[in-house]
């Protein structure tokens, strides 16, 4: 395991919630490759990120599925599989999380982008960090104008338990190949050069997270690096910042996507 996969990650802890509402929902259980449950009266498909978003999440049974951990590999299929249904004239993503690995929402943000189809995403309570990277793909943005959106910036920040270690007895036996393979484990502070490395690349992740959003929302880019500051804004903020296009939710992304495909949306989720 490398330093990176230890300590780099965006990650901000959210509670999210998902409604169907008036939709069709898939209610069975289905591996993410398989299409074959998604009935030929749907014309948009949908893909929710809720909780943490990572880019694999292990396979769990219909009543073990996990409600608080969205995986951009299952999701980024799912588009691919989307954009070659023939019946599937439109993409819609509900964001419902405070992000996770920067990579998946990276990947899902470039899925969305390499489809050839309309794609809305909405962000429903919280849409930061690494699942507002992956929003950021779609070609229009709703969000609620009380929800938080952005969150732009990196963090590896985590509790150092050495004193606590000290207090209670332990001692931390450091048995590596390597002087930095350890590092950022709870039970020993970072070295001086390991936290100037771990500073170092999180700089460099913050410099890639600025210039996609830079990139996907038409923004120039010294005005999304002062919005870099890992601050959520309200949505009605997001929207005078050019985070969001319009303040709105899935009725009214459904009822836009309804006119850019000349027809009533039916929405499936997948």
């Amino acid at each position: 395991m490398t330093k990176k996969t230890t300590l780099i990650v965006i990650f901000i802890v959210a509670v999210a919630a998902f409604a169907t509402g008036a939709w069709v929902f898939m209610g069975d259980y289905y591996e993410a490759d398989d299409t074959a449950y998604i009935p030929s009266t749907c014309n948009v498909l949908g893909f929710t990120i809720q909780g943490d978003l990572l880019t694999y999440t292990a396979p769990t049974t219909a009543e073990e599925m996990e409600t608080d951990v969205s995986s951009s590999g299952n999701i980024v299929l799912g588009i691919q599989e989307a954009a070659k249904m023939p019946n599937i004239k439109a993409i819609l993503l509900s964001v419902d999380s405070g992000g996770g690995d920067g990579v998946a929402g990276e990947e899902i943000a470039n899925a969305l982008k390499a489809v050839e189809k309309p794609s809305v995403a909405v962000i429903r309570s919280v849409g930061a960090s690494a699942a507002y990277w992956a929003a950021t793909g779609a070609d229009k943005i709703y969000a609620s104008r009380i929800s938080d959106v952005g969150g732009l910036g990196v963090t590896a920040s985590y509790l150092d338990e050495t004193q606590k270690n000290l207090k209670e007895g332990y001692t931390y036996v450091e048995l590596t190949s390597a002087p930095h393979k350890d590092a950022g484990v709870p039970n020993r502070p970072l070295t001086a050069v390991e936290k100037a490395a771990v500073l170092s690349d999180l700089k460099k992740i913050h410099e890639a997270f600025v210039d996609a959003v830079s990139e996907n929302r038409n923004i120039e880019r010294s005005k999304v690096a002062q919005l870099a500051n890992g601050l959520t804004v309200l949505g009605s903020d997001a929207l005078e910042y050019r985070l969001v296009d319009n303040i709105g939710d899935l009725t009214t992304a459904t009822d836009y996507i309804s006119e850019q495909i000349g027809e009533e949306a039916v929405l499936c989720w997948y």
